[in-house]
């Protein structure tokens, strides 16, 4: 059985995380971790030997922290999973986010989903894009930053790849060995002909919408269309129709 059908396909979490830098702005750091992030802008700007500029350092963070679990934090996790209906052999996709100005809470409310519903690694599994690099470490960091307990799912720190196979990874199965590049959710939906998840906003517009507008609510119908891509996209890797509109409910 190929890795596109080794779960029930109503056993799967999709699920896309939204992250913001920490705070709104470089100068409301802690000053030991102004100082470390001054050192991680080196890198991250690729100049690994500059005497950076205080404008350039602040707008590395405005611009990139929010990608580092370390200097950011998630506001948005968007869940989507398909249910069956009684008098129609066509499945639902039921989509809800938690999102929250505290993270904690946020974590919290998406640990408890995992423990009720997706508790057993062998039986359920995650699917996300880029999943494995991303949203899956991201999300494991944070919820030690908050001292939480992991559910079942998520803990996988020092797991081999073979026992962490319940984290479907639609980037890491287009790849199908190659790792030469990055390939978008965006160029998948185009190439395979479903709607882009990109019409509002895209991710590097997130921090500006969050910090200026403090906008939950548009972050997570952003964030709620990237789960709807991916299920479509996963649909297309196992040669089935993907989802109509009237397909798909948003639970709020």
């Amino acid at each position: 059985m190929s890795l596109f059908e080794s779960f029930d396909l109503y056993n799967i979490l999709f699920l896309d995380i939204e992250t913001v830098p920490a705070v709104s702005n470089f100068e409301e750091l802690p000053e030991e971790m102004q100082e470390l992030w001054a050192h991680k802008a080196r890198t991250v700007l690729r100049r690994p030997d500059a005497e950076l500029e205080f404008d350039e350092i602040a707008e590395a963070f405005h611009t990139r922290a929010g990608i580092y679990a370390e200097f950011g934090k998630i506001i948005c996790i968007s869940v989507g999973f398909l249910t069956r209906q009684a008098d129609n052999p066509e499945p639902l996709l039921r989509l809800k986010s938690f999102s929250n100005h505290m993270e904690a809470s946020l974590l919290e409310d998406f640990n408890e989903l995992l423990n009720k519903h997706f508790n057993s690694p062998d039986k359920y599994a995650l699917c996300g894009h880029n999943i494995r690099e991303f949203d899956v470490p991201y999300i494991c960091r944070r919820i030690l930053v908050n001292q939480l307990p992991f559910p079942k799912m998520l803990d996988i720190a020092g797991r081999k790849p073979w026992e962490t196979r319940h984290l479907l990874d639609t980037m890491e199965m287009w790849k199908f060995g190659d790792f030469k590049n990055y390939t978008s959710l965006r160029l998948l939906a185009a190439l395979f002909g479903f709607p882009s998840p990109k019409d509002d906003m895209d991710g590097s517009e997130v921090a500006g919408v969050y910090w200026e507008d403090r906008d939950l609510d548009r972050i997570a119908a952003y964030c709620e269309k990237d789960v709807l891509a991916t299920a479509q996209l996963f649909l297309k890797m196992r040669r089935q129709p993907i989802l109509r509109e009237d397909q798909v409910v948003i639970v709020r």
